[in-house]
């Protein structure tokens, strides 16, 4: 084990170390620190703290430093030869708020994560200083949201007035990760990179510029206070002195420039090259594509994102998945062995019966007060069978509705999360989205750090190679589980897609383009 590479993800629930051997093709070390249970000290629920008021939601920084102490602490202890890695590279959540002095001093004890819907009114302050949403697209490729961090630094300007004169450095939160990893206080290295920063609504992807106009309307100190832009494909500098004497790695290795979680979770499940889909099932659910040229969608819900390698990831994310799913299993005590069955004896498309499974407010489409709609449900229909159904192809369509945006005929739809494992949903994905779905086996964001550190140590190193050849053997696809579309199932889901859409837009008030009484009708004679 000689030319070891390690990847770091810093997450919202707790963070991952994951080495692979370059040579060997393989991983040989995983590791993981959940915040709640670990670190108890920090008093989170999900690595969140609580208490705290409605539509918050906040995490200490000092805690993804401590969780990565226990993780290093351990690798020591292992029989992983630490002194052998040559580069590190960090995935971190996107969108949190991290903010320092001069000193390297917290000047906010807490960070505002992705998941924080308290800056709402930052966000309309904003998009009005810039004349409307089309020229807030036009300024930074996206529309203001709370999870993007432009509002979370708007908000401590106009409530946090001492802290925010205090801080000389706004990170994101890999790029804390790798002051840190850089040596810290000690002279810890301040950057950024452009996939995390395009998602903080200051920067257009586009463009690669900075925006005055939204940076002037949180504040004219603000560009002062937002580090050098770097490559995503270089290293930022070398391992902390400190660091690299406490837990035995070599000073020579290297800080790779990192980036935000769904970056590398491309990298990780090999979508590195046009036509293969990354489709993300958990909590929340996430949908993005490799492309070679920029897209900006108009109404800023697909998320205009730089990937890690130069090029483009728009990035299209639902608030609700699991969640209809798991409180359906919880209602009826169902397995999801027993979920699968239960859906095999109602027709796909569920005869005209459509759910608009939106639980808790949706990010796309952008409705935070949304809640579900039942529609083509007589008064005999809530039953377990019609009920699991309608949450399983209602999901799907809300995902692929968002999706449908996206300029790409997806080759290959590839599977991350829990529900990956699930034969119903994967059916269900090859049929709405007429591709084959596939899940991908491993550690997803974490590897795509570890393969993106082993692809930037090895073109540093002189080895010209590409970041295809780098990831293809780490890529496991579980072949077993792949489906494919089954041309019946598309006819019907077809239609069901034109009923979804224009119901979602009927209840939503915005420009129809169908009728979904006249196109259910259509479906079911």
């Amino acid at each position: 084990m000689k030319n070891l590479y390690a990847g770091i993800d810093s997450s919202t629930q707790g963070t991952k170390l994951l080495v692979i051997d370059i040579d060997a093709a393989k991983v040989v070390h995983v590791d993981a620190v959940n915040y709640d249970n670990d670190l108890p000290k920090y008093k989170t629920r999900n690595g969140v703290l609580q208490g705290q008021a409605e539509g918050v939601s906040e995490s200490d920084p000092m805690m993804w430093i401590e969780a990565l102490e226990v993780l290093f602490a351990r690798l020591q202890k292992s029989a992983i030869p630490q002194q052998n890695i040559k580069a590190i590279s960090v995935s971190g959540q996107q969108h949190g708020l991290v903010t320092l002095d001069a000193k390297g001093n917290l000047t906010r004890k807490t960070s505002k994560l992705w998941n924080d819907f308290s800056t709402q009114e930052e966000c309309d302050l904003l998009t009005k200083a810039v004349g409307g949403l089309d020229n807030m697209v036009k300024e930074v490729g996206n529309s203001q949201r709370t999870g993007y961090t432009a509002a979370k630094i708007f908000h401590m300007a106009r409530h946090e007035k001492e802290a925010f004169a205090k801080t000389t450095t706004c990170f994101l939160v890999h790029n804390f990760v790798n002051w840190y990893l850089t040596g810290g206080v000690n002279g810890g290295v301040r950057v950024m990179e452009p996939g995390d920063t395009s998602g903080m609504a200051l920067w257009n992807p586009k463009n690669g510029k900075w925006s005055e106009k939204v940076m002037n309307a949180i504040s004219p100190e603000l560009k002062n206070k937002i580090p050098s832009l770097q490559p995503s494909d270089k290293s930022i500098g070398l391992i902390g002195k400190d660091l690299a004497a406490k837990f035995g790695f070599d000073p020579a290795c290297k800080i790779d420039a990192g980036t935000g979680d769904n970056m590398y979770g491309a990298v990780g499940t090999g979508n590195v090259v046009p036509g293969i889909v990354t489709v993300s099932l958990g909590t929340s659910g996430t949908a993005y594509t490799f492309l070679k040229e920029p897209y900006i969608d108009p109404t800023g819900e697909i998320a205009a994102f730089c990937d890690s390698t130069g090029h483009y990831l728009p990035l299209l994310c639902v608030s609700n998945l699991a969640n209809g799913y798991n409180a359906i299993l919880a209602q009826y005590k169902m397995s999801h062995a027993e979920f699968v069955e239960v859906v095999k004896t109602v027709p796909v498309g569920n005869e005209g019966r459509v759910l608009l499974p939106w639980y808790m407010g949706e990010r796309t489409p952008d409705v935070p007060q949304a809640s579900p709609v039942y529609f083509g449900f007589g008064l005999d229909d809530f039953t377990k069978p019609i009920l699991s159904r309608a949450v399983l192809e209602g999901h799907v369509l809300n995902l692929y509705d968002g999706f449908r945006k996206m300029p790409v005929k997806p080759t290959e739809i590839r599977l991350t999360g829990g529900l990956a494992q699930s034969e119903a949903w994967v059916q269900t994905i090859a049929d709405v989205f007429a591709a084959e779905a596939v899940p991908v086996e491993g550690e997803g964001a974490a590897l795509g750090a570890a393969l993106h550190a082993a692809w930037v140590h090895q073109k540093e190193s002189g080895n010209q190679v590409t970041l295809e050849q780098v990831v293809a053997p780490f890529v496991v696809l579980n072949e077993k589980r792949r489906r494919k579309p089954i041309p019946a199932n598309v006819a019907v889901m077809d239609k069901q897609k034109a009923i979804f859409h224009a119901l979602s837009e009927r209840v939503r008030g915005v420009a129809m383009q169908g009728n979904p009484f006249a196109l259910r009708a259509g479906m079911i004679k």
